[in-house]
C-alpha cells in the first residue's frame, strides 16, 4: 500500500539554481560537524537547459552520469528504473535536482527525482546515491503530504557506518526555499544527520557565472572534502567498516 500522493506544488520556474549550504553532524562515537557551500540545478528532464556556448562547460547534463551510465537519456534511465518497480508515470513531468557537471567533472553525493503523473500529482520520489567508489545505487521512495518517507539502508556509502539502520527522510519538492533533510537510523546510536538549505535563484546566464566564480570547480571541491574528512575521522581513530562486495553501476537498483 502506497501513502497518499502529495499536493500539487507551486513549482517555481525551470531551470532554476539553488545556492545552498550542505551540513552532516555525526554525534556518535566522536561528534563531528561539517558544513559545505556550493549551489545546485533543479531541472526538467524533458526540457533540460541549453546553455549560451561559451558557458557550456559550466553545466552539462548527461545520461552517463547517472543510473547505469548507458540510457540515451537521463529520463530514460530514470524510465527504466521506474519500469523495474512498475510505475508508469504517462509522460508526466520529472524534476531533478543535482549538480551538473562542470569543466569535465562531476560528483553528486545525492540526485533527486521528483516524478509527477500528468495530473501533475506527485507519484513518487527517486533518490540516486554516488558514493566515493564509483559505485551507485537508487532508492524508490513514496512520500507523504509533507514529504518524509523511510527507506531500508543497503548501500555501503560511507565508511564509518556498515549497511544497516534506515533512512528517514524529508525530501517536499523544492519551492522558492530548498529545505532537505536525511537521518540515518541505527540501533543504539544517535542519528547521523545530513541537511540541504538554500534559496531559488533564476538560472540566468549571469546568475551561474556569479555562482560559478563564487564557487569554483564546486563538485570536484565537494568530492575532495568528503575524502579530507574521511582522513580526518580515521586519524582521530573513528574505525572504518568493512565494505560489501562491489556494486557496479549496471546493477543499481
Amino acid at each position: 500500500m502506497t501513502a497518499p500522493s502529495a499536493p500539487r506544488p507551486p513549482h517555481p520556474a525551470i531551470p532554476a539554481l539553488y545556492p545552498c549550504t550542505i551540513t552532516h553532524v555525526r554525534r556518535a562515537p566522536q561528534r563531528y560537524a561539517l558544513r559545505h557551500r556550493t549551489y545546485l540545478w533543479l531541472v526538467d528532464l524533458d526540457h533540460l537547459p541549453v546553455l549560451p556556448r561559451p558557458l557550456r562547460p559550466l553545466a552539462r547534463f548527461s545520461a552517463r552520469d547517472h543510473f547505469t551510465g548507458r540510457a540515451p537519456s537521463i529520463k530514460a534511465a530514470l524510465g527504466s528504473f521506474l519500469d523495474e518497480h512498475g510505475i508508469d508515470l504517462h509522460g508526466g513531468r520529472v524534476l531533478m535536482l543535482a549538480h551538473a557537471r562542470i569543466l569535465g567533472h562531476v560528483f553528486n553525493p545525492l540526485t533527486l527525482y521528483w516524478c509527477y503523473d500528468l495530473d501533475g500529482g506527485l507519484r513518487c520520489v527517486v533518490a540516486e546515491v554516488h558514493n566515493t567508489y564509483g559505485e551507485r545505487h537508487a532508492y524508490l521512495l513514496h512520500t507523504d503530504t509533507a514529504g518524509t518517507a523511510t527507506a531500508a539502508k543497503d548501500f555501503y556509502v560511507s565508511p564509518f557506518h556498515p549497511v544497516d539502520g534506515h533512512y528517514d527522510m524529508r525530501l517536499p519538492p523544492p519551492g522558492e526555499r530548498l529545505r532537505l533533510s536525511i537521518q540515518l537510523q541505527r540501533p543504539g546510536s544517535p542519528p547521523f544527520t545530513a541537511a540541504v538549505h538554500g534559496t531559488r535563484h533564476e538560472a540566468t546566464a549571469l546568475a551561474l557565472l556569479r555562482l560559478a566564480l563564487r564557487h569554483p570547480w564546486s563538485t570536484l571541491r565537494a568530492s575532495a572534502a568528503i575524502r579530507f574528512h574521511g582522513i580526518r575521522l580515521f586519524l582521530r581513530g573513528l574505525p572504518v567498516q568493512p565494505r560489501p562486495g562491489r556494486r557496479t553501476p549496471e546493477r543499481a537498483s
